[in-house]
């Protein structure tokens, strides 16, 4: 069997930049073990397997949509192809404002002796947001080394399943960059999510946000493709 496969670098219209994806074109559906195979065979954080709705069509087919609506756990995902960039239509999701000591330890597991300005947590998607104080740079933020076990180890009760960890933009370093952030995984086996990893290393990551005022959240950016081939299993 021969797969078309392509590995897109997403947040970026720059190659070998951004978040690296594989995306597999496939005519019916596999088992399971076979996708985990071939996931496991690109060794990218994420692997996508994209099927025809009707057995009868087939990739030559000329799509029409302007808009395309996934599925997801926390609701429906609307995206949409808007001049060189591609809009995601995502749920706001606002988060809570805590107190800085009630999640202290993995607070500290992530930031360390680092002052901290603020501290949510959003029950839907369980992420923490931690925010460095305005008295760190980027500098501060590339520089923190969480260590993934560590972060597990600490008892959250179950409330998180991911850390967000953020410093707001300089403009006299930096125009053009509100905030900065790195997104850290572990619980799902993902050290560090690849575009926040490499917004803080050459390969860069850009993400145009925009809060909508049906309390929606469009994220924005541009991708390009980097390889294209065939896998044959």
């Amino acid at each position: 069997m021969e797969i078309p496969v392509f590995t897109v670098d997403a947040f970026t219209n720059i190659p070998f930049k951004g978040n690296p994806a594989a995306v597999c074109l496939l005519l019916h559906e596999l088992q399971d073990d076979m996708y985990q195979n071939i996931a496991a065979e690109m060794n990218l954080s994420e692997t996508a397997f994209i099927i025809p709705l009707n057995s009868k069509d087939d990739f030559s087919s000329e799509n029409v949509n302007s808009t395309v609506v996934f599925e997801t756990l926390s609701g429906e995902l609307y995206v949409r192809q808007q001049g060189e960039s591609i809009v995601m239509d995502f749920p706001l999701n606002k988060p809570t404002p805590l107190g800085l000591n009630e999640f202290k330890d993995i607070v500290k597991a992530a930031v360390g002796d680092q002052p901290v300005q603020e501290v949510c947590l959003c029950g839907t998607t369980k992420m923490l947001m931690v925010r460095l104080a305005d008295s760190c740079d980027r500098s501060v933020l590339t520089s923190l080394q969480p260590d993934p076990a560590v972060l597990l180890r600490v008892d959250t009760g179950g409330r998180v399943r991911c850390l967000l960890v953020t410093v707001i933009g300089d403009p006299g370093c930096q125009p053009g960059y509100d905030f900065y952030s790195r997104n850290f995984f572990p619980w799902f086996g993902v050290p560090e999510d690849p575009v926040t990893a490499y917004q803080c290393s050459s390969r860069g990551g850009e993400l145009e946000l925009e809060l909508k005022d049906d309390g929606r959240l469009n994220i924005a950016g541009q991708a390009v493709t980097v390889l294209q081939g065939i896998l044959t299993v």
